[in-house]
């Protein structure tokens, strides 16, 4: 796990949200009322909307296109709809300082070579889906 600093809780207002860039990853990240900040993917598993740009309720976020309610602790879909985002470790310092932690993810070079091992190549590595 890596951990990064993305920055000011103070910059988030209560219910509102700020967009993180990690790793190449948008990560949105949303202060509840009660002052904590929580770190989603920043996109909708249903046609892709910027939850960034949602409005906040509670502890969930409403995709600004199609009205999807993700929860912002699990990443989870509100029934009936299906999907899943990914959800960040975050947390802020004495300071404000908002923390963000995501998983180590291997270079190109990495993961080709641990594909070799394997007898496919990753699909970031040959475009191809696995296919060498």
């Amino acid at each position: 796990m890596s951990r990064h600093r993305v920055g000011q809780a103070g910059q988030i207002d209560a219910l509102g949200s700020r967009i993180a860039v990690v790793g190449g990853e948008e990560i949105a990240l949303f202060k509840l009322t009660d002052g904590e900040v929580l770190a989603v993917e920043n996109r909708c598993p249903h046609k892709g909307g910027k939850l960034s740009e949602g409005m906040v309720c509670g502890s969930a976020v409403h995709c600004p296109l199609h009205d999807w309610k993700i929860d912002l602790r699990t990443g989870q879909a509100q029934a009936p709809d299906e999907g899943s985002v990914r959800t960040y470790a975050a947390d802020v310092d004495a300071d404000g300082s908002v923390w963000v932690e995501t998983a180590e993810r291997p270079d190109a070079a990495s993961a080709l070579e641990a594909a070799r091992g394997a007898g496919t190549a990753p699909a970031s590595a040959s475009g191809r889906e696995g296919r060498p």
